[in-house]
């Protein structure tokens, strides 16, 4: 086979092959997702809760239990690396009341465009709890694991929605979803009657 057409077959042939992009980039260990999560932390896109554009998700019907006022353990492992950060927030009624996204700032490149960094909030801002966390910007050798303690306000509700947001800098815009990943669970939590009620938050309708 001359040269010029080997060339071109073996470009065709490359052409042919299927590209394996990456689905899911964080996995919700701790506490139990509302949704039944794949391996990679599937489907998790589309905010503010996961499920995508395909795939709304399957709940999990776990209702995790909490103590107000007291610390609340969070587990997520990451499962395809992007550097970033992760966010937290809670909603009372209704997931409406959770944030929009963190503002992000852009580049523009020959891939298109692709997210920079993003606002964190310091202090945290309602409904958001805690920002900034896990931040990281060296890619690790294995798939890492991060853990933390997020102080729960003292109140009660049957079902709160605990949302994690993981941002990712260096990023092409998704649909859904834009430059976050999202998963959330149900909590029910239980106000410590020790406490004074924390009234910056919405009562239980």
């Amino acid at each position: 086979m001359p040269r010029s057409i080997r060339f071109y077959a073996i470009c065709a042939a490359l052409v042919a092959v299927p590209q394996v992009v990456p689905q899911a980039h964080f996995k919700l260990l701790e506490p139990a997702s509302w949704l039944v999560e794949t391996e990679r932390g599937d489907p998790q896109k589309a905010g503010p809760c996961g499920g995508s554009a395909t795939d709304k998700g399957t709940p999990s019907g776990v209702v995790n239990k909490a103590v107000g006022g007291s610390k609340f353990h969070l587990k997520v492992l990451e499962t395809i690396y992007h550097p970033g950060h992760y966010r937290v927030a809670l909603s009372v009624n209704s997931r409406n009341e959770l944030p929009p996204d963190p503002v992000t700032a852009e580049r523009y490149t020959d891939k298109g465009v692709y997210s920079t960094w993003a606002v964190i909030q310091s202090p945290p801002q309602l409904p958001v709890i805690a920002d900034g966390l896990f931040m990281h910007y060296t890619r690790p050798t294995t798939p890492q694991t991060y853990e933390t303690d997020i102080e729960l306000p003292n109140i009660s509700c049957k079902k709160c929605t605990l949302q994690v947001v993981q941002f990712m800098a260096e990023h092409g815009y998704n649909q859904p979803g834009g430059y976050s990943y999202h998963h959330c669970s149900d909590i029910a939590i239980t106000a410590d009657p020790a406490k004074p009620v924390d009234k910056r938050w919405p009562s239980e309708m």
